[in-house]
């Protein structure tokens, strides 16, 4: 063990690793505290599917490399911050907790209200203040992004840069998951998009690309996450109203709009069951992106997607935004507050043609970087899933 962890010291010299954190790991004797601080990538949003980010992947990656760890990663991430607002909520959020570890992401809202300069300063105030506790720190720069008139790749590009500069001249380390995402646009430009939710956010494929890049930083060590489903309960939010008692609200697109009742009937034949059905006969996929903006205001307790797959859609980049809107519209914009179950094309419509069952591979794949449950197969598949999440047994 000596050994294998001054061979630990002599990588993390080489590369700025953080070298206490990555031997405590290793030895497993005492708990890791990590903090990850930043903005609404870091955050748990609907972007991801409500209920994880990477810092929570961290831990899974970081648990993978070292099973005998005791890890624990608190998510220090508020949509629109900044920098700025960083420092001011560093004490409360980030010290207080003593970590051993944190991690800095910044930059997506600084490059549209804060100058270069005063990021690189805040940068290391924020760097100088967690040191000044004997915590370690790594910077990550974020992931590239669609270009748009509010964010250019430039401007990104720049700060990116301004990132990896503090880290060099602080003599620290760098997750640099910019790179990691600009790797797979330069092997497959659609692979790269299909890790974002929108524009700027990357989904659950992008977040765990995000922890895969900051563990590797960390342990020097790879690991994957590509193994890891959707957590469970997959619908804690209406087991919850059911064992109570109270009515459970269902937005449900067709067939499910007519299944649902007496599919949970079945299992609490007592249970109040508000269906409303959501339609999609007759509509384009861009339209029904348009209509699950009106979710959130309804506020459901379930909510059942079910996109057909025979919608014309010309290009695979235009299926995926409004795909991914679909979903992201129908979950709330924190933390999870409602359960969202999708299905796949297939598990309305036994036999699909060529082009659907082209767009069934790539909701499959959307539905599964969103950390959604998916129904597939015929819709039977609906009884099962209810049966495993449902079961009264679990009262």
């Amino acid at each position: 063990m000596r050994f294998i962890l001054f061979l630990l010291t002599c990588v993390s010299v080489l590369s700025a690793a953080p070298i206490k954190t990555a031997q405590l790991l290793a030895v497993g004797k005492e708990p890791v505290r990590i903090v990850c601080i930043g903005d609404s990538i870091t955050g748990v949003y609907y972007h991801s599917g409500g209920l994880r980010a990477y810092p929570e992947m961290l831990q899974i990656a970081l648990k993978k490399i070292h099973p005998q760890a005791q890890i624990v990663v608190r998510n220090a991430g508020i949509s629109g911050d900044t920098t700025t607002g960083g420092l001011k909520r560093l004490e409360r959020d980030v010290l207080a907790h003593k970590p051993h570890l944190v991690t800095v992401m910044f930059g997506m809202n600084d490059l549209v209200r804060t100058p270069v300069a005063d990021f690189q300063n805040n940068l290391r105030e924020i760097i100088r203040r967690c040191h000044a506790i004997d915590a370690e720190v790594i910077l990550c720069t974020q992931n590239s992004i669609v270009e748009s008139p509010q964010r250019s790749r430039a401007k990104l590009a720049e700060f990116t840069q301004a990132i990896r500069d503090i880290a060099k001249a602080e003599s620290i380390a760098v997750a640099d998951c910019f790179a990691a995402f600009d790797a797979v646009h330069s092997k497959d430009a659609l692979e790269w998009n299909l890790l974002l939710s929108d524009p700027i956010h990357p989904n659950m494929a992008g977040h765990k690309l995000f922890a895969e890049t900051i563990a590797q930083t960390i342990t020097g060590q790879n690991v994957s996450l590509s193994d890891i489903g959707p957590p469970l309960p997959a619908l804690s939010h209406t087991l919850a109203l059911l064992k109570t008692g109270q009515p459970v609200k269902v937005l449900a697109m067709p067939p499910y709009d007519t299944l649902i009742l007496p599919a949970i009937q079945q299992l609490y034949p007592q249970a109040i069951i508000n269906v409303t059905s959501w339609p999609v006969e007759g509509q384009t996929l861009a339209q029904l992106e348009g209509s699950a903006k009106k979710v959130r205001t309804m506020a459901p307790d379930l909510v059942l997607i079910s996109v057909p797959g025979s919608l014309p859609v010309p290009q695979p980049e235009d299926f995926h935004k409004s795909y991914s809107w679909i979903m992201n519209w129908s979950l709330s914009f924190g933390p999870q507050q409602w359960d969202v179950i999708v299905a796949l094309p297939s598990a309305a419509k036994i036999k699909l043609n060529a082009e659907e069952q082209q767009h069934e591979a790539l909701a499959r794949r959307l539905i599964e970087a969103q950390d959604l449950h998916m129904l597939a197969g015929d819709p039977s598949a609906l009884t099962t899933l209810l049966t495993q999440h449902l079961k009264p047994s679990q009262n």
